[in-house]
C-alpha cells in the first residue's frame, strides 16, 4: 500500500541482522540509517574520578578504555543527561575486565563480561569511580550503539539464457542479498517478489549460484537491504525501532513549528 513499509528479516540475531525494506526511498534510507548512527542515545562512560591508579598505564588511557565498554541502555526511564555512577576496585595480580565493574543502576551494566581493561601485577591497585552519561551518538562516536550500519538496493537476478560458449569466463561478484526467480509480469504485485538468497550462499559469484547461465542483475525500486549491529546496548530491533521514533519525533516537532 502507498505511503506503508514492508519489512522483512533475512537473518536476525541479537546484536546483528539483515532485514528487507520494500517502499522506501533512497532519501528516507538513508534517513533511517542516520538515525540509528546518531540519533539513538546510549549510555558510556563520561568521567572518570581515579582514588588510586598505581598500574603502568596512564589515568588518561584507563579512562578511554572505560568510555569504549558498552553498556546496556533501557528503553524508557531515563532521559538525555542523565547520569550512572560505576565503580570499579581491582588489586593485582590480576586482570580488570569489564565484568568487575560495579554500577549504581542494575539496569546500567556492562553489556560485556570479558572486556580486558588492564592487567595488575603483583602489589598494583586501580580504584576508580565513573560518570556514565546518557547521550546521542551524534556529539561522540562512543555514543553510537549502532556501530555498522549500512544498506544495499535490493536487486533482481534472472536468468535470460545459456551463456555463450566464447562469453568472458571472469567472476560476477555481486554482494549483500538478491532476488530470484520473480516472474517478469504479475496481476498481484506481491506475487512477484522472488526468494531471496544471500551471497554469501555462494560467496558472491553469481557463476556458482548459476552455472552454464546468463543472467540480467538489475536494482528493485524502492527496495533496500538494511545490514545492522550493535554494540550490545540493545538489540537490533531495539535500535531500528528507537530510530524510527526518533525521525517521527522530529517530523512532528518539525509540523508543529511550521504550523506555528
Amino acid at each position: 500500500m502507498e505511503g506503508e513499509f514492508n519489512v522483512e528479516f533475512i537473518e536476525q540475531q541479537d546484536r546483528s541482522a539483515r532485514f528487507l525494506v520494500r517502499g522506501v526511498t533512497p532519501a528516507v534510507a538513508n534517513g533511517i540509517r542516520r538515525a540509528m548512527v546518531a540519533d539513538v542515545p546510549t549510555f558510556s562512560v563520561d568521567d572518570v574520578r581515579f582514588v588510586e591508579n598505581s598500574s603502568v598505564m596512564f589515568d588518561e588511557m584507563i579512562a578511554l578504555r572505560l568510555g569504549l565498554v558498552p553498556l546496556t541502555t533501557p528503553a524508557t526511564g531515563f532521559e538525555i543527561g542523565d547520569v550512572v555512577t560505576l565503580s570499579l576496585d581491582i588489586r593485582g595480580p590480576q586482570t580488570a575486565y569489564s565484568g568487575d565493574i560495579v554500577t549504581s543502576e542494575p539496569l546500567v551494566e556492562p553489556a560485556e563480561e570479558n572486556v580486558p581493561i588492564i592487567e595488575l601485577k603483583e602489589n598494583q591497585r586501580l580504584e576508580l569511580e565513573a560518570d556514565a552519561v546518557l547521550e546521542r551518538g551524534k556529539k561522540h562516536a562512543k555514543q553510537q550503539g549502532g556501530v555498522a550500519v549500512g544498506y544495499r538496493h535490493l536487486q533482481r537476478v534472472e536468468v535470460i539464457g545459456d551463456r555463450d560458449e566464447f562469453a568472458d569466463e571472469g567472476p560476477e561478484i555481486i554482494r549483500g542479498v538478491i532476488e530470484e526467480g520473480a516472474p517478469e509480469a504479475a496481476a498481484d504485485e506481491s506475487a512477484a517478489e522472488g526468494e531471496l538468497v544471500i551471497t554469501d550462499d555462494f560467496d558472491n559469484d553469481l557463476r556458482n549460484r548459476y552455472p552454464g547461465k546468463d543472467v540480467a542483475v538489475t536494482d528493485v525500486s524502492g527496495a533496500v537491504v538494511f545490514h545492522v549491529e550493535t554494540d550490545g546496548s540493545f538489540s537490533v530491533a531495539e535500535l531500528v525501532q528507537r530510530a524510527a521514533e526518533s525521525i517521527s519525533e522530529r517530523a512532528a516537532e518539525l509540523e508543529t513549528k511550521v504550523a506555528v
